[in-house]
């Protein structure tokens, strides 16, 4: 019989930003942004299928090796306040197989010159502790890249 054990964890990822929280949100906002600030590395790649940024509506994509983009990603936004806060429901299946539903909580908030980032993400992994693991790694590489992207 396979594993049937859930893994929980909360991740929290904060950070400043040298931009204001309007621009800061559009980088979330905009798919096209996200697909290019959101890799965890440059042999990765995210595939938007569908992508509809408002409350109740769904992303959907594929992404993990250029090569191998396998991993299904369904977003359903639950909340929306522009340039404050994105919540979020995500489920991430590998073909028939779920690997993991979370919920995500961006908050922006002014910061003098600058906009505070907070990522707050509720995980189950329904395969183990690597999961988190990964998140951790991929968000971590995410945002260095959304910190390059914004100071360029």
């Amino acid at each position: 019989m396979a594993d049937l054990t859930t893994a929980h964890e909360t991740l929290i990822f904060e950070r400043p930003f040298a931009c204001s929280p309007e621009i800061l949100y559009g980088a979330f906002a905009d798919p096209v942004a996200r697909a290019r600030w959101g890799l965890p590395s440059p042999t990765a790649t995210i595939i938007y299928d569908e992508a509809d940024f408002r409350v109740g509506g769904r992303d959907r994509s594929r992404c993990g090796a250029k090569s191998d983009p396998r991993f299904l990603v369904d977003v359903t936004y639950l909340d929306i306040v522009p340039n404050h806060r994105i919540v979020y429901s995500e489920k991430v299946m590998d073909g028939d197989r779920a690997l993991s539903a979370a919920l995500h909580t961006i908050e922006i908030s002014p910061r003098a010159a600058a906009a505070l980032l907070k990522v707050t993400v509720q995980l189950a992994a329904f395969e183990g502790e690597d999961m988190a693991q990964g998140v951790r790694f991929g968000f971590n590489a995410a945002l260095d890249n959304l910190a390059r992207e914004i100071a360029a």
